[in-house]
């Protein structure tokens, strides 16, 4: 016999299942709903049904299943309503030319391909035209063509770095940047006014573009490579993504020769087998791409997330290859395109490090700071370049106003070309900035947890019992970020300015169950002692920041 609250879960679920359209998931909620009737636990039914996801960082993002708390046909079904109707209430720029369409983009992962055929239907049965990329593409294709092709939108079906068991739903407007408040709003209020989906037009699946509007975007990405050294020796891994032909494909046209790829790793996988977590910023997602690379003498690895919209990179040092952080890269590629001329401004989000500012401000350019994620640095007017530390970066914001890990990926293998020309590598490169500038070394404590009341509890010690000190430096100013600022809205996090230039910003991820704090040391290198000595010093500092913040939040 089940209680009252397990009788309206039950009923809830029964009618949810009633109206699925995929075999695969009502089945697997009958089930559930079967177990619970026979006396089980109701944990798993409850969960799926305490809420719905909810719209994040530009669109919805979650584990794969049935119910209105998981990713499945049902809840894209309402996305895709909810953002049509948006869509068709927003006014039409007169004179803009554009026709009222949308493209649809999808990675490899599991029903990626089944989500963007239903929003292609629901698209079309709303009135608009609907374009598909012909297949699995990296997501920075996808926000190319939304400009390219003169949409009023883009989605982009992927789960970007998640774990196997997630998708996700990626929205942009027509500028071509990710969905901002207060359309992230909007559209969630369209969506929970979807009625029964049976009741959801449904028209044709939509044009299945050609190879044309991809090769476009390839060539326009191998024309930010100038003339130049093209002697480099790469290994290069998609992490079992969608970016390994598009990749080559740059390269090559670049003048680069092909890449040698990391055959495990090297055709799209959803399960991602022979990884733990499919993000290149997690340890061990790169052992593999290393070790080639080390047994082949190689000059450079780089790396795509699943979905190619990040790039890593790992060069050969005095003790083995390593990963270069992303703040490192972002000063790489900042450092290369200021010498270039590139002139308007330089971007990049709070937690990310300071040294951007300090390097635009002495070439003479604009800096901007933004929230963390691209659909906020990708609306900064004028933008030359921008970045953040999670690997992403916006190399071209001309013709791709997110994060790009292709034409990033080759503006890297450029810049490490000319270095060994010059008998010179990347390391080398960073240490010139830091003479210049004052070594910059960052780090990050991420807690990853199975409560997010543990996250909430940890943001409520930290205002209740706020620290004086961290890393035995005094906290000279707090920023409470979730009272905006005149230059920032408001975001859940904290900022504390420390002496001698040190930072620590902590807050919740956006997109996955964490804790995260930023840590950022600043020390003048002192000509006798050579960069390696304030390398030597940032290290102490950086742990000290760590241990005490992590003791601060009780993590």
């Amino acid at each position: 016999m089940t209680s009252p609250d397990n009788d309206v879960l039950l009923d809830r679920a029964r009618a949810w299942a009633a109206e699925d359209p995929d075999g695969h998931t009502r089945a697997e909620l009958e089930r559930v709903i079967a177990d619970v009737e026979a006396g089980g636990d109701p944990a798993d039914l409850a969960d799926r049904f305490d809420g719905t996801l909810e719209f994040g960082t530009a669109g919805l993002r979650g584990a794969l299943g049935a119910g209105p708390n998981r990713m499945n046909r049902s809840v894209v079904l309402r996305a895709a309503a909810g953002l049509a109707a948006y869509l068709r209430d927003q006014d039409r720029e007169p004179g803009q030319g554009r026709e009222p369409s949308v493209v649809i983009g999808y990675d490899a992962r599991h029903n990626s391909d089944v989500f963007a055929r239903d929003t292609a239907e629901v698209m079309t049965g709303a009135g608009f035209r609907a374009h598909v990329l012909p297949r699995p593409l990296p997501t920075p294709i996808l926000a190319y063509a939304i400009r390219e092709l003169g949409c009023v939108a883009g989605v982009m079906v992927t789960a970007s770095h998640n774990p196997p068991q997630d998708n996700g739903y990626k929205v942009y407007l027509g500028d071509g940047s990710q969905i901002v408040p207060p359309a992230d709003s909007a559209i969630a209020d369209r969506i929970a006014a979807v009625g029964a989906l049976a009741d959801i037009p449904r028209g044709a699946p939509g044009t299945v573009l050609g190879d044309e509007i991809v090769d476009r975007y390839l060539d326009t990405a191998a024309e930010l490579a100038g003339d130049g050294p093209r002697d480099l020796e790469i290994v290069y891994t998609p992490l079992h993504g969608v970016g390994g032909t598009s990749v080559v494909q740059v390269l090559e046209t670049a003048g680069f020769d092909a890449p040698s790829v990391v055959e495990q790793q090297e055709h799209p996988d959803p399960d991602f087998p022979t990884v733990a977590f499919p993000n290149p910023e997690e340890p061990g997602a790169m052992d593999l791409a290393m070790a080639l690379a080390e047994r082949q003498g190689a000059d450079l690895v780089v790396a795509n997330d699943p979905d190619a919209d990040r790039c890593a990179a790992a060069v050969p040092g005095p003790h083995g290859w390593r990963m270069l952080r992303g703040d490192e890269v972002g000063a790489l590629l900042a450092h290369h395109l200021l010498r270039s001329g590139r002139k308007g401004t330089y971007a990049t989000s709070i937690v990310s490090s300071s040294l951007l500012g300090k390097m635009a401000t002495a070439a003479g350019q604009p800096y901007a700071e933004t929230l963390t994620g691209f659909k906020w640095i990708g609306r900064v007017d004028g933008l030359a370049f921008g970045y953040e530390e999670a690997l992403g970066y916006c190399c071209d914001p001309e013709h791709v106003k997110d994060k790009d890990g292709v034409s990033a990926l080759l503006l890297l293998c450029e810049m490490a070309a000319g270095a060994k020309a010059e008998g010179r590598t990347l390391l080398d490169l960073l240490d010139d900035i830091a003479a210049e500038h004052g070594l910059h070394a960052t780090d990050q404590l991420s807690v990853r947890v199975t409560d997010l009341g543990e996250i909430a509890a940890a943001m409520d010690r930290l205002r209740s019992t706020p620290p004086t000190r961290l890393g035995g430096l005094a906290v000279e100013r707090v920023d409470d970020l979730s009272l905006g600022s005149a230059d920032l809205p408001p975001t859940e996090g904290l900022r504390y300015h420390l002496a001698e230039g040190a930072r620590v910003i902590v807050r919740p991820s956006g997109t996955e169950p964490k804790l995260k704090c930023y840590l950022e040391v600043v020390i003048t290198v002192n000509p006798d002692d050579g960069v390696e000595a304030a390398r030597f010093a940032a290290v102490g500092r950086l742990d000290a920041l760590r241990g005490d913040i992590k003791a601060a939040a009780g993590i």
